[in-house]
């Protein structure tokens, strides 16, 4: 009897330790609020298609049509292998670098992303907090459900503006003059959008902007509200209001009403590239709009090299688009890629966790990163090169003389 009471009692001592010691004094231990923890930035897809209603997920989630890109954005990068150098001093690993002349703590970013408190409360104003805290930029979309003065006003930080260009070329200035006044750094001009895709989720769904939310930045403006028409209610919207003659014209225009560098949003193409050095941009962001628009065009990361070599280093070329490892982040870079942006990542942990989820996926990315590097042999983002990665699309490599 003695024994089996001696026997029981380590069982639950060892349960103990298990269950609330050991988790207790973990490093970097992380956990939702429902107790799971959380090991890698998909897992936050899966808690935010449970918490957010079915309407809401499927806007964030989905792609256009058949959705084979929003697939290769993903399948791409597992295409892309490692060729880790070893026997390198790895003590110390330093990510910072500098965009647009703002030094940051690690090339990985956030992507505009519109109707943010569909997913939380607190909206872009959490992300803005989380991105700040972890010494990195923000960019705040157009069609954001706090306006760019709310967000400005949750305390410093670098924070980018994206624009769209409406027919009203009017409310475009006042767009941005007010970021500007605001203190964002810089303009992000989506220019893959002259069209809205077609994304058969939000039409089966009828998508409208709930009717506690409005578009912020766009109070004082009749374009505020989204028509509850059939189909997509922001089909309607943005084939309305959105200026289907945008050209590259219209990129010179912005320049003169601002003296913000220009981001453009949406080129994957060698031939736009040298149209966007010619017409004095700042630098490129290769994306294929999260797969939202036009399906069947490449992966991102597929096509960022062909930017790359393009922009003959004349400006940062950036990618955005199915990244969500640290070893994602690697492989941009090794590509060209300046630094990437992250998109569904910030809605998914919002809708989870809040401002503490984003933090997460933000740290978890740069933790992933660092190690990549370290098992890369890289001591900063200056020693990331071509020769650390193969793809499927290299020729035969030649065999070099290896040195000391």
């Amino acid at each position: 009897m003695h024994a089996l009471l001696a026997g029981f009692t380590e069982y639950v001592l060892f349960r103990y330790v298990m269950l609330v010691v050991l988790p207790s004094t973990r490093p970097n231990h992380k956990l939702t609020s429902t107790g799971m923890e959380i090991t890698n930035v998909t897992e936050y897809d899966a808690i935010a298609k449970q918490k957010l209603p079915k309407m809401v997920y499927d806007f964030y989630a989905s792609g256009a049509e058949d959705q084979w890109t929003l697939q290769e954005n993903r399948n791409a990068f597992a295409r892309i292998l490692f060729r880790p150098r070893v026997l390198i001093d790895v003590t110390k690993i330093d990510m910072t670098t500098t965009v647009l002349g703002f030094k940051i703590s690690m090339p990985i970013m956030i992507a505009p992303t519109s109707l943010q408190k569909m997913a939380h409360p607190e909206g872009e104003c959490a992300t803005a907090r989380a991105a700040s805290s972890a010494g990195t930029i923000m960019t705040l979309s157009s069609w954001a459900t706090f306006s760019m003065e709310e967000v400005a006003s949750t305390g410093p930080g670098i924070r980018f503006f994206q624009l769209y260009v409406y027919n009203d070329r009017n409310f475009v200035a006042q767009l941005v003059r007010r970021a500007e006044k605001a203190g964002f750094k810089a303009i992000v001009l989506t220019v893959d959008r002259a069209r809205l895709g077609r994304k058969e989720a939000d039409i089966k769904n009828r998508f409208t902007l709930p009717p506690f939310l409005s578009l912020k930045n766009f109070e004082d403006f009749d374009l505020r509200k989204m028509d509850k028409a059939d189909s997509s209610g922001l089909t309607k919207y943005i084939s309305g209001q959105t200026d289907r003659s945008l050209s590259w014209k219209d990129v010179k225009w912005l320049q003169s009403i601002t003296k913000l560098p220009i981001l453009l949003k949406g080129v994957i193409t060698a031939e736009d590239t040298r149209l966007a050095i010619q017409a004095g941009v700042a630098g490129v962001i290769v994306s294929n709009h999260g797969a939202r628009q036009l399906d069947y065009v490449p992966a991102s990361i597929v096509a960022l090299e062909e930017v790359v070599k393009a922009a003959q280093g004349l400006v940062p070329v950036f990618l955005d688009g199915g990244v969500r490892r640290g070893t994602d982040v690697f492989k941009a870079l090794a590509l060209g890629a300046s630094g990437i942006f992250i998109g569904r990542p910030v809605v998914f942990s919002l809708a989870a966790e809040g401002e503490a989820g984003v933090r997460k996926v933000l740290q978890m990315l740069r933790e992933e990163f660092e190690l990549t590097m370290a098992l890369s042999g890289c001591r900063s983002i200056s020693e990331i090169t071509r020769n650390h990665i193969s793809t499927d699309w290299d020729a035969p490599r030649a065999q070099s003389a290896p040195r000391l």
